[in-house]
């Protein structure tokens, strides 16, 4: 099935629930930044988080940033997402890999840390960026964003997100979310019966890997809540802004005398977006016309 997201509500309103499969965008980020299975397993949890929380942003090119530092080996993470499906984001040690935790998962609260912090922000399109920070619960990334949600936006919810990944590489990877919407927060039977079937739940990517798809999963958490399943199928992918005139414009702003050491002593220039992994190189020539630049710039 294709890297999708839909929307759905029930409870005439009151629940709102979002849904995402990120198999590929998670297999293109393994790829791209030669991920452990650890590695693969945290990062595909955060692209989906980022996802399911772009979703609820309304303004054509509102993001959301995600990023994770904890105590352990993987050095934290950082995930782009937009409203528009892209996703983007990095490790900070992708070859870390630590044995399967007790329940003989991947380790990803071992590899990211118990204690640290979540930091989540939120470009709304115009004024001034929503910023929030949070301790983390487990470092599990679905629990720690769930925490985020309840403890800074003041909204129950229920976050799932997952990544299957095998020697042939990502087989299924997403991500569902549910929240209580304020009118119907006060509900206590509700919120009782959201969490009970969210916990019978064998976990979001056992579903796919048994062929359920989006709207199935819907149907069996929320049919008989009044689910209406919005008709917009949104695609998501991994995409990055980076470019070969962003690298020269951030290499024009080391200045003369810089880029005619790297001239003198490389004949060139390499950069890689953290982001993507791409690489791109510079020759000499055209940092010798950066510097033109930078001359013409001060006369």
């Amino acid at each position: 099935m294709a890297d999708q997201l839909i929307r759905a509500t029930a409870a005439e309103g009151g629940i709102r629930a979002v849904a995402t499969i990120t198999s590929r965008v998670s297999e293109e980020a393994r790829q791209r930044h030669k991920l452990s299975y650890v590695a693969t397993a945290a990062l595909g949890r955060a692209m989906s988080a980022g996802l399911l929380l772009a979703s609820n942003l309304k303004k054509e090119g509102s993001r959301v940033n995600i990023r994770i530092k904890g105590n352990g080996p993987l050095g934290g993470l950082l995930v782009d997402a937009g409203v528009d499906g892209t996703v983007r984001g990095y490790v900070n040690n992708p070859g870390v890999e630590l044995p399967p935790n007790p329940q003989g998962k991947l380790d990803v609260g071992g590899a990211i840390g118990k204690e640290g912090y979540l930091y989540v922000v939120r470009d709304v399109g115009y004024g001034y960026p929503y910023s929030s920070t949070v301790e983390l619960v487990s470092g599990e990334v679905g629990e720690d964003i769930a925490n985020y949600l309840v403890t800074s936006e003041q909204t129950p919810s229920a976050l799932l997100v997952g990544v299957f990944v095998g020697a042939q590489g990502v087989t299924a990877s997403g991500g569902l979310l549910l929240q209580v919407l304020p009118k119907a927060a006060r509900d206590e039977s509700l919120v009782a019966l959201l969490e009970s079937r969210v916990s019978k739940l064998s976990g979001f990517t056992n579903l796919l890997r048994e062929g359920y798809t989006l709207p199935e999963i819907f149907k069996q958490l929320l049919g008989d809540l009044g689910l209406e399943i919005l008709p917009e199928v949104q695609m998501v992918r991994f995409n990055c802004a980076c470019s070969f005139d962003r690298v020269l414009g951030a290499l024009k702003m080391l200045g003369q005398a810089e880029l005619q050491d790297m001239i003198e002593k490389d004949d060139g220039a390499e950069a890689t977006c953290h982001f993507c992994g791409e690489v791109y190189q510079a020759s000499g020539a055209e940092l010798a016309q950066l510097i033109e630049d930078l001359k013409s710039e001060v006369i």
